[in-house]
Formats: structure tokens, sequence, C-alpha cells
């Protein structure tokens, strides 16, 4: 039996979101942690870290499916999938202009960290795509045509109506709301 929403509308809801956002937290608190200890020359230390903040991680995962938040439905699924990797690809542009403003302040070792992870996004972007090509790619009802609206932020790609979306809708990546989705240019 699957866990998924089984605490969604319910007593246990707002405790468990919580818990995701503080798991999400020390998974990036982990890892900065790691980053620290590398710099005392601590590597053992650091991988200990690491660890941790996998584990972390992987319970922010399972609170959040605890709680419905992301979609169950195998449509919604693909469609989930499908605008992560629009996503990744604006985060790989987005970072490349962060690492190029990072580089004109003389910040080139935190330049070059984040050239490396805009290439990690991009890996992101077509790892997502082909998954979605090569699962999901002859499903005829989640390729359908519709209007398709962008989060401002982050790229996350709506496909569907946006207006039959609750007004609490939030993007499933950033966290933003509902109003900073733009309708894409067709």
């Amino acid at each position: 039996m699957s866990i998924y929403g089984q605490t969604k509308g319910t007593e246990f809801e707002k405790q468990i979101a919580q818990l995701a956002t503080g798991e999400a937290m020390g998974g990036m608190m982990y890892y900065a942690l790691a980053r620290i200890a590398q710099d005392f020359g601590l590597e053992e230390v650091a991988k200990e870290f690491i660890g941790i903040g996998n584990q972390e991680v992987n319970h922010a995962g399972f609170y959040a499916t605890l709680n419905g938040k992301y979609p169950s439905n195998e449509k919604d699924f693909w469609k989930l999938v499908k605008g992560l990797s629009k996503a990744e690809y604006k985060g790989e542009s987005n970072l490349n202009k962060l690492a190029d403003a990072l580089r004109s302040y003389g910040l080139s070792e935190a330049a070059d960290s984040v050239e490396y992870f805009a290439l990690q996004e991009k890996h992101h972007g077509i790892k997502t795509e082909d998954i979605y090509n090569k699962y999901a790619g002859v499903n005829a009802e989640v390729n359908g045509s519709g209007k398709v609206y962008v989060c401002s932020v982050c790229g996350f790609e709506y496909e569907g109506e946006l207006d039959n979306e609750s007004d609490d809708y939030k993007c499933p990546i950033c966290g933003c709301a509902k109003g900073v989705f733009k309708l894409a240019d067709a």
C-alpha cells in the first residue's frame, strides 16, 4: 500500500509539512558543514556529513510523499517530470549568469563552482527529458497540446489550465505562488 497522501487533510498535515521543510533544510546544512569540514582538511568528517545530508533529504521526500505534495496520478506525474526538465535547463542558464556576475566581482572560486553546478543542472535537464521521452513520450494524453504557463522564477512549465488550480497553488519546484506564472508565447 502506498503512503502517498495519507496525512493530507488530517491533523498531522501541518506537522508533516514542517518535518519535510526541516529535513530539507537539514540536508542543506549538512552539505554546508561538509564543505566547511573540507576547508579544515577533515575529509572523513565531510564524508560523514554528506551521508547524513543524504538521509535528511530522503526523509524530506518521505514526508512530502506522506502529505501528497507531488502528483500521484500518472498523467500529472509525467507533466511534472516534463516541467522539471525545462526548469533544469533554465537553471543552467541562470547559474551561468550568476557565475559571470560572481567572476566580475573577483569571486573566481565561487564562480567556478557555480559554473560546475550549471553543468549539473543541464545534465539534470537532459536526464529528466530522456526519462520523459523514454517512458511517457508515447502517452498522447500527457503530450496533448494546450496552454503552457512558465514560472518566471525557476522556469517550470505548467501545461493545462492554471486557472483550474486553487488560489494557493505553488510551483512544485521553487514554491512561488501561482501569480508568478506567465502564459508562454505560442
